[in-house]
């Protein structure tokens, strides 16, 4: 078992004990969960949406309570070595590699020297940087965006089509023209977005990660 510190708690050599003594029920991770966290208002509320953003973007259910701090099995170390990204964010690393995971509450502290390096503009940085690292979702969400444009275009063309044929249009080429700017759009984000997806996917396979993750092996 491996533990990491970097918080600040009422009683941190208990907390580690109480740790090791979850990781003992069977599980590989066991995370320190805040509570009554004693951060400034801001702090906690761009902590929360960060969270929220990235949890969304990455389909992941990361808790803004939860960071660093927590024990973790040889198996699971082994496993985050084997992952060798340039942006290395050990909570979203620690959920990708699998295992059998739980929290315990722990009581958290006020800061007694100095403050926090990580600014709001940083924090908007690591999360633009792990989203890069860790999800293909925005890209996804281009196609999507540009799908929805082809059909709202399409579904504008039979309209005004309508209008045509019942001598409704007072402009003619005005609509045409229009509804093809939109339509062309549309099919240049799509196209956009699967390039994007498909260098996503080399960029995956590029940064090495391993395709299993073996937790033990039995009769070898």
């Amino acid at each position: 078992m491996d533990c990491y510190h970097g918080w600040r708690f009422a009683r941190p050599t208990e907390e580690i004990i109480n740790l090791y003594k979850k990781a003992q029920e069977g599980f590989d991770i066991v995370f320190a969960q805040r509570i009554d966290r004693k951060d400034t208002f801001l702090k906690r509320a761009s902590s929360l949406v960060f969270y929220k953003i990235f949890s969304y973007f990455t389909d992941t259910q990361q808790d803004p309570s939860v960071a660093n701090f927590g024990i973790y099995s040889r198996a699971v170390i082994n496993a985050v070595l084997l992952m060798h990204d340039n942006v290395k964010f050990l909570p979203t690393m620690l959920h990708w590699v699998g295992f059998s995971k739980t929290m315990l509450p722990v009581q958290h502290e006020r800061r007694s020297l100095g403050k926090s390096s990580y600014s709001l503009k940083k924090l908007f940085g690591l999360a633009f940087d792990n989203l890069i690292a860790f999800s293909n979702k925005p890209l996804r969400l281009v196609v999507k965006f540009g799908f929805i444009i082809v059909l709202l275009s399409l579904l504008l063309a039979f309209y005004f089509l309508i209008k045509y044929f019942k001598g409704d249009v007072s402009v003619l080429g005005y609509s045409s023209i229009i509804i093809s700017i939109w339509f062309l759009s549309g099919v240049i984000i799509m196209i956009l977005g699967i390039v994007g997806i498909y260098i996503g996917k080399t960029y995956e396979k590029v940064k090495g990660r391993p395709d299993y993750i073996i937790r033990e092996k039995v009769n070898f």
